[in-house]
C-alpha cells in the first residue's frame, strides 16, 4: 500500500446498506445528541474521539481484527478519522460511509 493510500475503503450508502444486510456492522461516530435523532438500524454509537480506548469493544462489534467493519457520521469526515484510528488498532478491513447519516436518511434506508 503506497504511503498515502488510506487504510480504508469509500463506500456508497447503497453498498454500505448491502452490506449491513449481509451482517457487516456499522459504528455511528457521531455524538450521542446526534445518535438520538436518529442512526442506522442496529448501528451502536462510538464517538469517533474514543476509539482509540475502544479496542475490544470494537472487536467484539467486528468479531476479529481482520472482519470487515464500516463506519459512518454525520457527513463522512469524522467516520474517516474513526476508519483510520481502527486502521492504527489493528482492523484491516475498514469502510468508510460516504455521504455519512444524511446522505444514508436522504436514500430512505432504515434508521431508527
Amino acid at each position: 500500500m503506497p504511503d498515502n493510500a488510506e487504510p480504508f475503503q469509500r463506500i456508497s450508502v447503497e453498498d454500505a446498506d448491502a452490506k449491513r444486510q449481509a451482517g457487516v456492522p456499522i459504528v455511528d461516530t457521531r455524538e450521542l445528541d446526534e445518535y438520538q435523532d436518529g442512526h442506522v438500524v442496529d448501528a451502536p454509537l462510538m464517538p469517533y474521539m474514543s476509539l482509540m480506548t475502544r479496542g475490544e469493544e470494537l472487536e467484539q462489534i467486528a468479531g476479529a481484527k481482520d472482519a470487515p467493519l464500516m463506519f459512518i457520521c454525520a457527513k463522512g469526515q469524522r467516520s474517516a478519522v474513526a476508519c483510520e484510528f481502527a486502521a492504527a488498532l489493528g482492523f484491516t478491513e475498514l469502510y468508510n460511509i460516504e455521504g455519512g447519516t444524511e446522505a444514508w436518511i436522504a436514500a430512505g434506508l432504515p434508521t431508527e
